[in-house]
């Protein structure tokens, strides 16, 4: 056990920094006490070991199974290792995993690029770009105008197969997620072909080109040779399908419907800690809901330490949440179906306004 696993919780900071400093100082000095912010390489590479082995444990069982319609359930094993997947690239482009960049950048080429198709630089400019400024929709590309919109202004002349979407986007969410791993594919390929993509040289476009390949020939490759076309499309649409349902069960209730500084006339004034604690959501839970959710659970704790191990994020918590209450800042956190209830109801008011003017429109 590490020292920072056998830390008990530090009793709260002081309730306001004097002399008007940062609220966000004396947290982080707390929790770098406590070892918190400290590597977990161990516990890492056990978590990527496995993921690989069940990687490989499907892919044997694809060949070793064959033409066999029953090999389609083996769908369901490997979206739940797509999303470890996932996570692990979510970690390690937030320097979680190690603080060497170049093994970094190398675990989360693996994980992102060759197993799941993704983009690691694409996916990083994005994300970094919205934890800079979460919720905010004139800088938070995750709250964008886009096949959903969080904002009754952003409903502003959609029509169509957009004003269809955004009036029953709540509905829609969890139909839609099914794509979402499809479009991660899609966005960073386009966003490696695009001139103004996020590779800082030709070398990471390259590499990340090549990986990419690999995964859509391999994956292509590997199916077609276990399963014959039919039974191959129906195991792709299976495991993309799940996969993507399963990312949206992680990312969904995290943002949508808490504060957006954009709506506060000093919202763009406000300090790191009010900036991520305000716009995030917690989920309580215990182990399974930490390994189903791959740590986003703890939104406000990742949000105020993006660098902080998966491992930390609950024992930071206790200090976090104190630290918020001496502060008068509300720390959200709720039940896992209670979170879906709440940004699902954020959803459908958000559509309101488009129901309303269809419902009063004459035929």
């Amino acid at each position: 056990m590490s020292q920072a696993t056998a830390l008990a919780p530090a009793p709260a900071p002081a309730a306001r920094p004097r002399g008007g400093g940062s609220e966000f100082a004396p947290l982080l000095r707390l929790v770098k006490g406590q070892g918190l912010l400290d590597h977990r390489p161990g516990w890492y590479a056990r978590d990527v070991a496995l993921t690989l082995l069940g990687f490989a444990a499907v892919a044997a069982g694809l060949l070793l199974a064959g033409p066999v319609w029953w090999t389609v359930l083996l769908a369901v094993p490997l979206a739940l290792l797509s999303a470890r997947a996932a996570f692990i690239a979510h970690d390690a482009g937030h320097s979680q995993v190690t603080a060497d960049r170049r093994t970094g950048r190398a675990v989360q080429l693996v994980h992102a690029n060759l197993l799941l198709g993704m983009s690691r630089e694409w996916w990083n400019d994005k994300h970094n770009r919205h934890h800079a400024h979460p919720n905010h929709l004139d800088k938070d590309p995750d709250v964008a105008a886009d096949v959903l919109v969080f904002a009754e202004h952003q409903t502003a002349g959609r029509t169509g197969l957009r004003g269809f979407l955004t009036r029953h986007q709540a509905l829609l969410f969890f139909p839609l997620t099914t794509l979402e791993g499809l479009a991660l594919k899609l966005y960073g390929v386009r966003a490696l072909l695009a001139k103004d993509g996020p590779y800082r040289t030709r070398g990471e476009r390259r590499t990340e080109g090549a990986l990419l390949l690999l995964h859509f020939a391999g994956y292509a490759a590997l199916l077609q040779t276990a399963l014959t076309p039919v039974q191959a499309l129906v195991f792709a649409l299976v495991h993309q399908m799940l996969f993507g349902v399963h990312l949206g069960l992680a990312f969904a209730p995290n943002h949508k419907g808490m504060e957006r500084p954009d709506e506060h006339e000093d919202g763009d004034s406000w300090g790191h800690l009010r900036r991520q604690v305000l716009t995030s959501r917690n989920i309580r839970g215990g182990a399974l809901t930490d390994w189903f959710l791959g740590g986003l659970n703890y939104q406000v704790e990742h949000h105020l330490f993006p660098s902080m191990p998966r491992p930390h994020l609950r024992l930071a918590q206790p200090a976090v949440r104190a630290h918020c209450r001496a502060l008068g800042v509300p720390y959200t956190e709720t039940g896992f179906v209670d979170s879906y209830r709440q940004a699902l109801g954020h959803l459908h008011e958000v559509g309101a306004t488009l129901r309303e003017e269809r419902a009063g429109r004459p035929e």
